[in-house]
């Protein structure tokens, strides 16, 4: 089969700007809780992209951890992505739930969140991805799987007797949001499309519908 064949119709839902949130952020919680009800695969995994030190876009899949006033991950700060947000701290984060036919993209200015917030989502993992935080030297180049294997064996006996620490170079970021979309399939390629904007030093979301 030629991938220009494969084609999916889309029809189960509609968006109608009378029918849904004026704060996007309220919105993003109803269409997260029905992707959960739903049980679709993965519903906090989301496609973040940065910008490297040649303007290109970097991206990857991570996992929502938080949605409040903003839009909350945690990783490694020494990874590329940390490094990347450090000197851009700007980006952009993609949503898609495919089995309800969905789609939402972000777009904002990120901040690393408060020591208390990411110490206490640390706390909060199973030991082994504790462990993982400090054994992995996130985006370096190592020689081979049994350097990790080693290194986990190390800290997990550094560990044995005390209690697990957060690193001082892993914690949380938050994405405010400066524009968000929201995309729902429809027949014929003619999708609804919902954007929502804010502008500098205002508080008020606008909202107008995109062309598909």
């Amino acid at each position: 089969m030629k991938l220009s064949d494969i084609r999916i119709e889309y029809s189960s839902k509609k968006l109608n700007l009378n029918e849904i949130n004026s704060n996007p952020l309220e919105q993003f919680k109803v269409w997260l809780s029905e992707a959960i009800t739903a049980q679709v695969n993965e519903p906090t995994a989301m496609h973040l992209c940065t910008i490297n030190d040649e303007g290109h876009p970097s991206g990857r899949i991570v996992l929502l951890k938080g949605a409040d006033e903003g839009f909350v991950f945690f990783t490694n700060y020494s990874s590329h992505k940390g490094k990347q947000l450090a000197k851009h701290p700007v980006a952009s984060l993609t949503f898609f739930w495919p089995e309800l036919e969905r789609q939402v993209r972000i777009e904002g200015t990120v901040a690393k969140t408060s020591t208390d917030e990411s110490d206490e989502y640390f706390k909060s993992r199973p030991e082994q991805s504790q462990i993982g935080a400090w054994t992995s030297p996130q985006s370096e180049v190592i020689p081979d799987r049994a350097y990790l294997e080693e290194r986990q064996l190390e800290i997990e006996k550094r560990f044995n007797s005390e209690p697990i620490i957060r690193p001082e170079n892993w914690g949380g970021y938050r994405l405010s949001p400066t524009s968000m979309e929201f995309w729902q399939g429809r027949p014929a390629r003619l999708h609804d499309r919902v954007f929502y904007s804010i502008k500098d030093g205002n508080s008020e979301w606008t909202m107008e519908r995109l062309a598909p």
